[in-house]
């Protein structure tokens, strides 16, 4: 269960009475404009904390659920020679999955026989994914389906975190969420109770633009959710836009931001991100994330596991997701050149995120093992 201190670091604790309470609503939108507009706030873009008034300073200290840190830049991180001492080090590790467990539905080489022996280590291992087309059962069957023995309860995708950053915030059951993605976010939204529109049934629609014609929204929705659409369209955006501007206090959630991703490992593929990049843009209001590199499900993790995040071990194939997930929640990271990032990406001059180690892929936890034997 999520604790008050989600709740409270992800909007103020009156959020609730603020949805419900008309008379309030033109105060909660006023809130939630000076929130996610990095004009007003004193902001670190592209994610907006929630520290941008005086009053935050009283507020519990906890990071933005829907926000994260900038990390200093740190020294150059080294290249993994001894896994074990990593190993020991750390009670839990968690992965990402695109480009570090698979790429598109092909496993990637020596993940089941390393998995394995961390299992038999004692460790814990949580999987965490910002593609949001599928829900936390939909994702356990893939495991299943490449031969991966892993239960639902230790998978965790944007489209998961969503409805759980709803239900921390207790957005009101009254209320409709607007979706802009697919399936996933809608299986999981509606495990959580909550109404939803949109998603796939709307990437047939057209707008045939008439004089005088005016698109009709629905004023119920209190939440636009934007994640990876494949059937993303102009109908999506102008209406996911009238909710936002329109609807007083309408939340604007993104799943996460990420610039491209692997739908098959024989080329990247435009992201989420170029979804929440279009609404962002015809809406001028930052939003809010809730996936990598948000500290929002990080903090969960913790919270769920009882996790102490200094015993976590981050694994992942990016920079400004992955790593800088794990660096914003305090844990250790390791990058993997199996996925997005490549040796030279890593060692640029313009690059301020550094992990603290590195290697090929995660079965280097096998092969580094041996040759040290």
């Amino acid at each position: 269960m999520l604790t008050s201190k989600l709740s409270a670091a992800a909007v103020s604790s009156s959020s609730s009475t603020l949805f419900l309470n008309h008379r309030n609503r033109s105060n909660f939108a006023k809130k939630i404009h000076s929130i996610v507009n990095p004009s007003l706030c004193n902001s670190l873009r592209p994610f907006v904390g929630w520290s941008c008034s005086k009053k935050s300073s009283t507020r519990r200290k906890m990071d933005s659920s829907a926000s994260s840190r900038v990390v200093s830049p740190r020294a150059s991180a080294q290249q993994l020679q001894d896994p074990d001492q990593l190993i020991d080090s750390v009670e839990t590790f968690i992965f990402d999955c695109d480009g570090v467990i698979w790429k598109g539905d092909k496993l990637i080489d020596g993940v089941p026989e390393t998995l394995d022996m961390l299992r038999s280590k004692g460790k814990r291992l949580v999987f965490v994914t910002n593609n949001s087309t599928k829900s936390r059962k939909q994702y356990g069957k893939k495991f299943e389906s490449l031969g991966l023995d892993v239960s639902e309860e230790e998978i965790f995708a944007s489209s998961f975190a969503a409805a759980a950053y709803l239900k921390s915030i207790d957005f009101p059951k009254d209320k409709k969420v607007y979706v802009v993605g697919e399936e996933g976010i809608q299986i999981e939204l509606e495990l959580a109770g909550f109404q939803y529109i949109g998603g796939p049934v709307d990437g047939d629609k057209k707008i045939e633009l008439k004089p005088g014609f005016l698109m009709e929204h629905d004023e119920e929705v209190g939440a636009v959710v934007v994640g990876f659409d494949r059937y993303f369209n102009y109908y999506k955006i102008q209406y996911a836009t009238l909710c936002i501007r329109e609807n007083p206090g309408c939340l604007f959630i993104a799943t996460n931001r990420d610039a491209v991703t692997h739908l098959t490992d024989a080329q990247e593929w435009a992201g989420g991100g170029s979804m929440v990049g279009a609404v962002r843009g015809s809406t001028q209001r930052e939003p809010l994330v809730v996936g990598k590199p948000s500290t929002f499900m990080m903090d969960y993790l913790a919270n769920e596991f009882n996790i102490s995040k200094s015993q976590i071990c981050m694994v992942g194939d990016r920079l400004d997701t992955d790593i800088l997930f794990g660096q914003n929640g305090g844990c250790k990271t390791l990058l993997v050149l199996s996925g997005v990032t490549s040796l030279p990406m890593l060692q640029s001059p313009e690059n301020a995120i550094q992990p603290d180690f590195y290697t090929n892929k995660i079965s280097d936890f096998l092969s580094l093992k041996a040759a040290t034997v």
